[in-house]
């Protein structure tokens, strides 16, 4: 099961990445237009990273019929699901659970930030600290590539 988990894992990275790229290419078509000072409803897109799936990228506005590109950052440490611009205030990480080999917590959400759509609680879930199937696999592996 640990091996369908991570198949299912990389399947929906690779999804991510396919549609992060595909809506990239239609974005840059588009030239951003400097007379959009005076729209105020601006409605801004996802931060999307210029290389891989974090660092320094950009995010599209839209007002009326105008278009602009800002400058923004996609923390790193932030590869998760949610995306950057919805801000969580989580509580503690709950009991490991046997059967999954997880923990999880909750989140509420705290703002969203450019009018992200975002959900109102979200749940998290990391492997339980110190679970001895993932460290000696992870040894064994590195064994093997040295």
């Amino acid at each position: 099961s640990m091996k369908a988990e991570m198949l299912l894992l990389l399947l929906v990275v690779f999804i991510s990445i396919q549609t992060v790229a595909g809506g990239k290419n239609k974005k840059e078509k588009n030239k951003p237009s400097d007379s959009g000072s005076e729209c105020s409803d601006w409605r801004y897109g996802n931060c999307v990273p210029s290389n891989g799936d974090c660092g320094a990228g950009f995010r599209e506005g839209s007002c009326d019929q105008q278009t602009k590109k800002m400058k923004c950052k996609v923390p790193c440490n932030w590869k998760k699901d949610f995306g950057a611009d919805c801000k969580y205030r989580f509580g503690s990480w709950g009991e490991c659970d046997p059967t999954s080999g997880s923990r999880t917590r909750t989140g509420t959400l705290k703002r969203a930030l450019y009018n992200a759509e975002c959900q109102q609680t979200i749940l998290v879930s990391k492997p339980c600290p110190g679970t001895p199937k993932t460290k000696t696999t992870g040894k064994k592996r590195k064994g093997k590539g040295n």
